[in-house]
């Protein structure tokens, strides 16, 4: 027996057009450690918006009940060359009551439960899913439960990947996003340091109140001086930025080679050697990365992206990090949220235009049996 649900899909054709919808699926009955979940929450991460909307134009789409169709400039659109005629769902996470189970004892043991889950496809009525990737929520709700994995283990995994690497502190540049919250109480919780970027005066405060210490502002004149101040009271040499594009990760680079050279006893023509790591971990801005060397000689750019994190950390690691999440998810870990849509409502020209900005405290949770 099947099961007929929802669900969203995300179709972009060689030519650039762009099409998501929301169509009837039917999902197979689950069999060996599958489980059937009757999605409740998901969350809109900005993670999903790369295969969601990408670069694609949607002020000049076109919209109708349950459809968008939009265009895909180049270069994006044949960056994406590899998903080029596929009908791909979408949605990374959510929570939701497990319905029906496959036969496995793993698998059988979630029958009836709340559970939190990674199935790629949240966006949906129902959702099969690995029992592995399930976490059973107990008492809290599917809201609750709904980003207890991508946010939550993913700051868990900067301070774990901070202190494989030998780092006593870390520098976030989006400190006041839900994530950079989780990521400030965690850092106080486990004696981390952390300098935290932000925007606006009222995420200075924002933060401060949640007990960070260090904390600065983007926007203001002085921003390169606290930002210099804060790294020589953190020796935070080591940072992360989900923005990708401009000059965020430059700036922080200058900062930690000026504070670096000011400890320097000898002069050197080549800078310090310090060693200096920032990871862009998402692309908020999709322009170019603009960097104007003159770091020193002891600086490093890369890529972080969690599923490869959470293979190099291995099985123990990963429970204990679980736990941790589950055991502290509407405090260390709770996320807050605009507002929430079905999924028809997920794709109306308003939410689209509002939600693809992502814009920091204003994530929407979509309820797809709302």
């Amino acid at each position: 027996m099947t099961t007929t649900g929802k669900q969203l899909f995300t179709t972009l054709t060689s030519d650039g057009t762009l099409t998501l919808e929301i169509a009837d699926s039917t999902f197979e009955d689950p069999t060996g450690n599958q489980v059937l979940v009757r999605m409740e929450a998901a969350p809109i991460n900005p993670s999903d918006l790369a295969i969601l909307t990408g670069a694609a134009d949607f002020e000049n789409a076109e919209y109708s009940p349950g459809k968008v169709v939009a265009t895909m400039p180049e270069p994006f659109n044949s960056g994406q060359k590899a998903r080029h005629g596929q009908r791909l769902p979408a949605g990374n996470e959510g929570a939701g009551t497990v319905v029906a189970t496959g036969d496995s004892e793993m698998a059988k043991g979630l029958m009836g439960q709340r559970v939190a889950c990674v199935p790629g496809q949240a966006y949906a009525e129902y959702a099969l899913v690995d029992a592995n990737m399930c976490l059973p929520l107990g008492d809290n709700s599917a809201e609750d439960g709904a980003s207890s994995f991508v946010n939550p283990m993913t700051a868990l995994g900067f301070v774990e990947n901070a202190r494989m690497d030998g780092q006593k502190a870390i520098l976030h540049t989006v400190g006041a996003s839900n994530l950079g919250l989780m990521l400030n109480r965690i850092c106080l919780e486990d004696g981390m340091g952390l300098v935290s970027i932000v925007r606006k005066e009222e995420q200075v405060r924002m933060l401060k109140d949640e007990g960070a210490t260090h904390v600065v502002n983007s926007s203001d004149g002085d921003f390169m001086d606290q930002l210099k101040a804060a790294i020589d009271e953190t020796d935070a040499f080591y940072g992360f930025d989900p923005i990708g594009g401009g000059k965020m990760v430059d700036s922080c680079f200058k900062a930690m080679e000026q504070v670096a050279a000011k400890k320097m006893t000898e002069f050197s023509r080549y800078g310090s050697n310090q060693q200096k790591r920032m990871f862009i971990y998402g692309r908020l801005d999709m322009g170019p990365t603009t960097l104007t060397p003159s770091y020193g000689f002891g600086w490093t750019l890369s890529g972080w992206l969690l599923t490869p994190f959470l293979q190099q950390a291995g099985m123990e690691t990963n429970l204990r990090m679980r736990k941790r999440v589950l055991d502290n998810l509407t405090t260390t870990f709770a996320s807050s949220y605009k507002t929430k849509v079905d999924l028809e409502g997920m794709l109306t020209k308003d939410a689209i235009l509002d939600y693809r900005q992502m814009k920091t405290g204003e994530k929407y949770l979509v309820v797809p049996n709302g």
